[in-house]
């Protein structure tokens, strides 16, 4: 017999399932599960249960709760493998949220509804849909590792419907404000980044880690390989970019080599003046990330620009870029997302100018072919 139903007490049910003989000790092996419900319910688990011990995916029962697992998987995984912001964020959000709510459960007894139910309760408190998507991302980023380790057959996370929100609207500097915001820069020690910034599409993170020894001012050209993390408790992390196509080179316009030469320039006398050298390892940019963030805001307030973050200086570059029919495979390479389809999610609002005229190229092309056709045979 390949499995049975044991009747335990009034609507609980043991379900055994067979699984052969150990080849070490000649003894039957058997995997026992708890149901609740009645003996229609049980038959229909014993059913699914055989077909997984078919199929390879039966998962042994275990009393792991989930907040013992999220633990586990946050000091075995997630501060081993990510970045350390990422890993600092995934931490609040399991920690603070998620366990308290969720973490008793026992964690191949975690059903959708449990999720879904704690999603409402997050929006009740006064949690942004944004924020409650966040946390949906997370929650199923843990989940899924417990899939890929054979200790859940199934993420619940994907039977939920987690809320629905806008992305946060972009703020796009056109050419003429770009101009008035360059010159009132100028004034400032920041013009270098928030120049380096507009014209090569680059994060605030990336800006900050910058080496001299990174930069090519001969044949215009930068290399981003090293990302700069402030965490929660102040402490600042460098390390690498955390994907393949985050290294990268990026171009550099005639005019931005220019503003780079002249503040290379700058710093080399201003060491010399203090009786040192400017080592090729010295920090482009050596500020504290919250300190250009503001000097962006002050200076964007001040020309007009209120609500313009320094993240847009990026978001500028690229839909620039678009809208002067660059393909969206070299805005990819430069800012250094991972696929092409990020790109076009993030920009598709820029998109519809460059289908039309796509159209109108292609009546360019092929009409005065038809026309000539139709008039012959005419």
């Amino acid at each position: 017999m390949r499995g049975s139903i044991i009747k335990r007490y009034e609507n609980s049910y043991s379900i055994v399932i067979n699984l052969g003989k150990d080849t070490a000790t000649g003894k039957r092996k058997q995997q026992w599960y708890s149901v609740k419900g009645n003996k229609k319910m049980a038959e229909k688990r014993l059913t699914e249960l055989l077909q997984e011990r078919d199929t390879g995916t039966l998962v042994k029962p275990s009393k792991i709760t989930l907040g013992d697992y999220i633990i586990t998987w946050l000091r075995d995984y997630a501060w081993a493998n990510l970045a350390p912001r990422t890993a600092e964020g995934y931490e609040h959000i399991l920690s603070k949220h998620v366990i308290p709510k969720l973490g008793n459960i026992v964690l191949t007894a975690l059903k959708p509804e449990h999720i879904q139910k704690y999603y409402s309760e997050k929006l009740a408190t006064g949690l942004s849909a944004r924020t409650v998507r966040h946390h949906h991302v997370t929650l199923h980023t843990v989940l899924q590792s417990a899939v890929k380790r054979g200790m859940l057959i199934r993420n619940p996370a994907d039977a939920t419907d987690p809320p629905r929100f806008t992305r946060p609207e972009m703020h796009i500097i056109n050419e003429f404000n770009l101009q008035h915001f360059l010159d009132a820069a100028k004034q400032t020690e920041y013009y270098p980044i928030f120049y380096l910034a507009l014209f090569s599409g680059m994060r605030r993170s990336e800006l900050l880690t910058l080496r001299w020894s990174d930069m090519d001012l001969v044949l215009c050209q930068v290399y981003v390989t090293r990302s700069l993390h402030r965490l929660r408790k102040g402490e600042t992390v460098i390390r690498p970019t955390k994907t393949a196509k985050s290294r990268r080179m990026v171009a550099l316009s005639p005019s931005t080599c220019q503003v780079l030469r002249e503040y290379y320039e700058k710093q080399e006398n201003e060491a010399l003046f203090a009786g040192k050298l400017l080592r090729d390892d010295d920090l482009i940019f050596p500020w504290p990330p919250d300190t250009v963030t503001h000097a962006w805001m002050k200076l964007a307030r001040r020309v007009g620009l209120k609500g313009v973050r320094f993240h847009d200086a990026r978001h500028t570059h690229a839909s620039l870029l678009l809208r002067w029919n660059t393909h969206p495979a070299i805005v990819q390479q430069r800012l250094g997302h991972a696929s092409i389809s990020t790109t076009i999610d993030i920009y598709s609002h820029i998109m519809p100018g460059l289908q039309q005229a796509a159209a109108n190229s292609f009546d360019d092309f092929i009409r005065p072919s038809v026309d000539n056709v139709v008039d012959k045979s005419g």
